[in-house]
């Protein structure tokens, strides 16, 4: 026997006249007789439950429905509070209260990937250390000690003489200042190169 059949399209069900058919629901609007095909909430704290009402009347409940009716202003903040982490607790991020955001861009720095500047510190741990870092004289290398050299400073100088001693050797020899002197450029390339070091060591 074959489930796809043409016979099985041709067989029709007669309806047991025994059964009840579903009621139309009745407006419940006091005073009103219409059917009840719109459905309203009942209130606070009976979530799930509705009210059944015609279209006008649905209209009408809704238009003067307020689900903190009752309720005092302070119950009302409290609501709109948790609503915000969906009325879930929540807690505080970290256990020290003494601790700060990580900036953007930390102060403490060392190394060849002191350019990235992305050491951040948010529970205090490495205070001690910037601070010891700070009373010390800083260690320069082989390598930039001859960067400063070329530049014509000392282990002294701040970042912004390295910038400002490099903005101005970078004028002086530079190909359309000084004629096109082969002499000059091999000292910019010189320039360039040793506060590229610089840059990279964190000394501006």
């Amino acid at each position: 026997m074959k489930l796809n059949s043409k016979y099985f399209e041709k067989i029709r069900i007669r309806p047991d006249p025994t059964t009840k058919q579903p009621q139309e629901r009745k407006c419940q609007w006091d005073g009103c007789d219409g059917a009840g095909t719109h459905r309203a909430p009942v209130g606070r704290d009976r979530e799930g439950e509705y009210f059944f009402f015609c279209f006008d009347h649905v209209r009408e409940y809704n238009k003067n429905y307020n689900y903190f009716s009752g309720l005092k202003d302070g119950d009302i903040s409290r609501f709109q509070k948790e609503a915000l982490t969906g009325n879930r607790p929540t807690w505080k991020f970290g256990s020290n209260a003494s601790g700060q955001a990580a900036p953007d861009f930390a102060p403490f720095r060392s190394g060849n990937a002191a350019h990235f500047r992305r050491m951040g510190d948010p529970l205090n741990l490495f205070r001690e250390r910037q601070e010891r870092a700070g009373n010390h004289t800083r260690v320069v290398k082989p390598l930039e000690a001859k960067a400063l050299e070329t530049l014509g400073l000392d282990a002294k100088a701040t970042g912004a003489d390295i910038k400002s001693r490099y903005k101005e050797l970078v004028k002086r020899h530079h190909p359309d200042a000084n004629g096109g002197d082969r002499g000059s450029e091999e000292r910019l390339r010189d320039v360039l190169q040793a506060y590229r070091i610089l840059k990279q060591s964190g000394y501006c």
